[in-house]
C-alpha cells in the first residue's frame, strides 16, 4: 500500500484526508496520462455522501483542465462504472465513495478500462504527481480544454444490462431490499421491478449524511425484522456504493457471502456453467462451506483477504464465481467487480428456477461456529514468528484436525494480530482462541 492509495482507493475523511485538491490532482494526472496519444474520455460516478459533489467537480476540474472530457453518472454504484467503462470505450472509470464508512469519510477508486482496479504502478505515479509535482503537466489551453458531459444514460444501459442477465421473471415473488440510502437506492429498485417482483424497499431516501447509518448490509437487523413481519421471500441489503450484498430468507435469518458462493456456486455446477467446477474464497470462508464445496463435488481456491485478490484470481484462471463472506461476489462471466444487484439477481434466479426457499437452500451448509479476536502488540512481525507462538497455533491446529482451523494473521493497518478458530461449538472456539492470546501475553509480545 502506498501513502495515499491502499487495496481499495484512497480513502479519507473528506476535506481531512481526502481534501478536493487530492481530487483535482487525481483529475489532472489522469486526465494527462491518459490522454497522451488521444483525447481521453474518463467516466466518473459517486455514492450519496454530502462531500461528494466537492469531489466530483473538483475532480471533473483536473480532468478537464488536462485537456480530457469526464462523462458523469452521477448517483451510481461502482460495478456500474466499472461496466460502463469496459463497455464503451472509456480510457478510466473513477468512483467516488467511501463504501461501508460512515458519511464523513469519502475515497476516490480508480478504474481501468476493463473495468478492474488500476494498477499499483499507476496509483503510484499519482502519490508522486501529488507530493512533488512531477511530471510538470502542462495546462490545456484554448480548444483543448476539455468538457464536462453528463452521462446519466449510463446508468440506464446498466439497468437493461442487468435485467438482461436473470433467465426468468420473479413475477409473484416479494422481496425486500435494503440500499443502505446509498449507492442503489434508485437503480436496485428499477432493476427489480423490470423483473416482475412484489417490493418493498426501505434506507432509499439519501440525505448527504444518512448513507450506511444503521441500514444496509453492514446493518442488516431492520431488514431481518421487515422480511419477518411482512412474509417476505427474501430480501437483499446494500452497501454504500452497491458493490456488496447480503440476503436474508424467509425466517429473518442472515445468508452471508459464503452461503450466497456456495447456493449460486451449486446452481452454476448442475447448469455447466462453474469453469472447472471452482469457487474462489478468501482465507475468511467458513470451514463449513469447504466442506459443503467437496461433499458437491466442486473444488475451491483461497486467497488473501480482500475482493481485489479474488478477482486477480478468477481472472487470471477464468473462474465463474468467487467472494467473500461480507457479500463481495464476483460473477465473472459478468462482472469485474462486486456487484450487489448482480448478487440479488442471481440468487432470485436459483431460488425461482429450483422452486425452493432461501432457507432451504442455504440449509445445505453448516456453519461452523468462528470466533475472532484482536490483539494489539509491539511488532507484529516479531509476534507471527515467534517460536512460542508457533508452537502454540500447530498444536491447536493438530487438536482440531479436520474439524475446525485457527487462521493467525496481521492486520494491514493497525498493530494487531489477529486470532480467528472455527470449530464445532462457541466453547471449543473460545478455548483455543485464549490459548494462543494466552501466550502472545506470556511472552511479553502484546503492546
Amino acid at each position: 500500500m502506498g501513502k495515499y492509495f491502499g487495496t481499495d482507493g484512497f480513502r479519507g475523511e473528506a476535506n481531512k484526508q481526502l481534501t478536493a485538491k487530492h481530487a483535482f490532482l487525481i483529475g489532472r494526472f489522469i486526465g494527462w496520462y491518459f490522454g497522451k496519444e488521444h483525447r481521453a474520455k474518463i467516466v466518473i460516478g459517486k455514492d450519496s455522501r454530502k462531500s461528494g459533489d466537492m469531489l466530483e467537480y473538483a475532480v471533473s476540474a483536473g480532468i478537464t483542465s488536462s485537456g480530457a472530457d469526464a462523462y458523469l453518472m452521477h448517483l451510481t454504484t461502482t460495478p456500474s462504472v466499472a461496466y460502463m467503462a469496459r463497455k464503451n470505450g472509456f480510457d478510466c472509470g473513477v468512483m467516488i465513495s467511501a463504501s461501508h464508512n460512515p458519511y464523513y469519510d469519502n475515497g476516490i477508486k480508480l478504474l481501468s478500462r476493463e473495468g478492474r482496479k488500476i494498477s499499483a504502478e499507476i496509483e503510484d505515479m499519482i502519490e508522486t504527481y501529488i507530493d512533488e509535482g512531477k511530471p510538470d503537466i502542462p495546462p490545456a489551453m484554448r480548444d483543448q480544454i476539455g468538457s464536462v458531459i453528463d452521462y446519466s444514460d449510463g446508468r440506464d444501459q446498466y439497468v437493461s444490462f442487468l435485467a438482461g442477465i436473470p433467465g426468468c421473471a420473479f413475477a409473484g415473488k416479494k422481496i425486500g431490499l435494503d440500499c443502505a440510502n446509498g449507492s442503489t437506492s434508485e437503480l436496485a429498485e428499477m432493476v427489480f421491478r423490470n423483473m416482475g417482483a412484489e417490493l418493498t424497499v426501505i434506507h432509499h431516501e439519501p440525505d448527504g449524511v444518512n448513507i450506511n447509518n444503521g441500514c444496509g448490509s453492514t446493518h442488516i437487523e431492520s431488514l431481518c425484522q421487515l422480511v419477518k413481519e411482512k412474509g417476505l421471500d427474501a430480501g437483499f441489503a446494500y452497501d454504500g456504493d452497491g458493490d456488496r450484498c447480503l440476503a436474508v430468507d424467509e425466517k429473518g435469518q442472515l445468508v452471508d457471502g459464503d452461503l450466497i458462493m456456495y447456493i449460486c456456486g451449486k446452481y452454476m455446477s448442475e447448469n455447466g456453467k462453474l469453469k472447472d467446477n471452482t469457487i474462489v474464497t478468501t482465507v475468511m470462508s467458513n470451514i463449513g462451506l469447504y466442506k459443503a464445496i467437496e461433499r458437491e463435488g466442486m473444488r475451491s481456491e483461497q486467497t488473501a483477504v480482500g475482493d481485489k485478490y479474488v478477482a486477480e484470481n478468477m481472472f487470471t484462471n477464468g473462474y465463474s464465481i468467487g467472494g467473500e463472506q461480507s457479500g463481495h461476489i464476483i460473477f465473472g462471466d459478468y462482472s469485474t467487480t462486486g456487484d450487489g444487484i448482480l448478487t440479488s439477481l442471481m440468487m432470485m434466479e436459483v431460488m425461482t428456477e429450483k422452486n425452493a426457499s432461501l432457507s432451504e437452500l442455504a440449509g445445505e451448509v453448516t456453519i461452523f461456529p468462528q470466533l475472532l479476536k484482536n490483539v494489539r502488540v509491539k511488532d507484529k512481525e516479531e509476534a507471527k514468528t515467534n517460536p512460542k507462538m508457533r508452537e502454540a497455533v500447530k498444536a491447536v491446529e493438530e487438536a482440531l484436525g479436520t474439524e475446525g482451523r485457527i487462521l493467525v494473521r496481521e492486520s494491514g493497518t493497525e498493530p494487531l494480530i489477529r486470532v480467528m478458530v472455527e470449530g464445532r461449538t462457541d466453547e471449543i472456539c473460545e478455548k483455543y482462541v485464549n490459548q494462543v492470546i494466552d501466550v502472545i501475553l506470556a511472552e511479553n509480545l502484546a503492546e
